[in-house]
């Protein structure tokens, strides 16, 4: 790991006098793509536990062999409009604001269609996430799960608002602000919520599992190193093992 710190901090000509914060972004990215197990197979999972057909809906696909391909589900929608990869072979070639409004006027898919998970990773932009997810909620089964991609950011770097920049100690990770549209469903009490430590932050939401209860609302200016110091509460971080063992104890035909 030593090596691969000092080659990224020669290779970006990063000055002496910020070597410490390069170097530490470097490592925190390496210990974040170690970890297991991947959005996949935690979908996977959720997906696993309803006894019947299951629907499942992934918005912001980029390539699809990244994950969609990969889900389990007897059926699978895909919405991106494809401005980060160019053959873009999704259902819906259109932004999830645009797909919505379709679904609300039945003009796509079967009327009153529900969905056991929806898995947002669209544009990792707060107010953006905030849409999807509201949107979500309203055809999400009462049983079903909403999951979010990038809700733990390991630095304020990870978590800036613009992704071109790659020169800071993210390098070419970008979470951006999705954690503070998955913070504010935190304080919502009528929504279950936890993020597993995996993956760069893998939140879910739950309407009827008791996955997380909400938080009192804090850090109203959501100041990152408000977050960072406080995440494991913040974000109800938890781990995979975790998260099965309380759906587990939600619902005795749900193994552990």
């Amino acid at each position: 790991m030593i090596k691969i710190l000092k080659s990224y901090v020669r290779k970006h000509h990063v000055k002496n006098e910020n070597k410490q914060y390069h170097i530490s972004g470097s490592k925190k990215n390496i210990i974040e793509e170690q970890k297991t197990p991947s959005r996949t197979t935690i979908i996977n999972y959720l997906l696993s536990l309803s006894k019947n057909k299951t629907n499942y809906l992934e918005i912001g696909v980029r390539n699809p062999n990244h994950n969609f391909n990969h889900i389990k589900a007897d059926n699978k929608y895909s919405v991106d409009p494809g401005v980060e990869f160019k053959e873009n072979p999704v259902d819906f070639k259109m932004t999830s604001d645009v797909f919505f409004d379709n679904l609300n006027q039945e003009k796509i898919l079967i009327p009153g269609i529900k969905f056991d998970v929806i898995f947002i990773d669209g544009l990792h932009l707060a107010e953006q996430v905030d849409k999807d997810i509201i949107n979500s909620l309203h055809y999400i089964k009462d049983d079903g799960f909403i999951v979010l991609h990038d809700c733990n950011p390991p630095t304020e770097w990870h978590a800036r608002e613009e992704f071109r920049y790659t020169g800071s100690p993210a390098g070419g990770h970008w979470n951006g602000t999705t954690w503070k549209a998955f913070f504010k469903w935190r304080f919502e009490p009528l929504i279950n919520s936890c993020c597993v430590d995996t993956d760069w932050g893998v939140g879910i939401l739950s309407k009827k599992y008791k996955i997380g209860s909400s938080i009192k609302k804090t850090n109203s200016f959501y100041e990152f190193n408000t977050l960072d110091n406080n995440r494991a509460k913040h974000l109800n971080l938890i781990s995979f093992d975790k998260l099965k063992s309380i759906l587990a104890k939600s619902n005795f035909d749900i193994p552990a």
